[in-house]
């Protein structure tokens, strides 16, 4: 289970991660990362995206289940600043573990270089 203080609620911070972020994208998921201008205590904050095109209820709660505990063994490793939305692609559906957790892995370093490139340019 992702802990209270780490997850994304407002509809405004999903919009400042996925249309500000920086984007990385595998065949399973696609990561949206970026530095929040009011970072809280807790540290990082985390929302995800499963949507109906994933499959049936089944399928995605498992997705979603997947997804979060991959995350949360991953918080330690992001930014304290760190704004990150994780977007579940079909694929994810008959993905394994193991694959979701490579695909995200991937995705996380090229975008966290991304972020580090665009707070070295300003």
């Amino acid at each position: 289970m992702l802990p209270a203080a780490h997850r994304m609620r407002r509809a405004a911070d999903f919009e400042q991660a996925v249309r500000r972020g920086a984007r990385s994208g595998r065949d399973t998921l696609v990561v949206h990362l970026t530095t929040k201008t009011d970072p809280g205590p807790d540290g990082p904050v985390v929302g995800l995206v499963v949507s109906k095109a994933v499959g049936t209820a089944v399928r995605r709660n498992l997705v979603k289940r997947r997804l979060r505990e991959l995350v949360r063994a991953r918080l330690d490793g992001l930014p304290a600043d760190a704004g990150l939305v994780v977007r579940a692609l079909p694929p994810a559906a008959t993905a394994d573990y193991a694959r979701l957790g490579a695909d995200l892995d991937s995705a996380l370093a090229t975008a966290t270089r991304r972020v580090a490139r665009r707070t070295n340019e300003a």
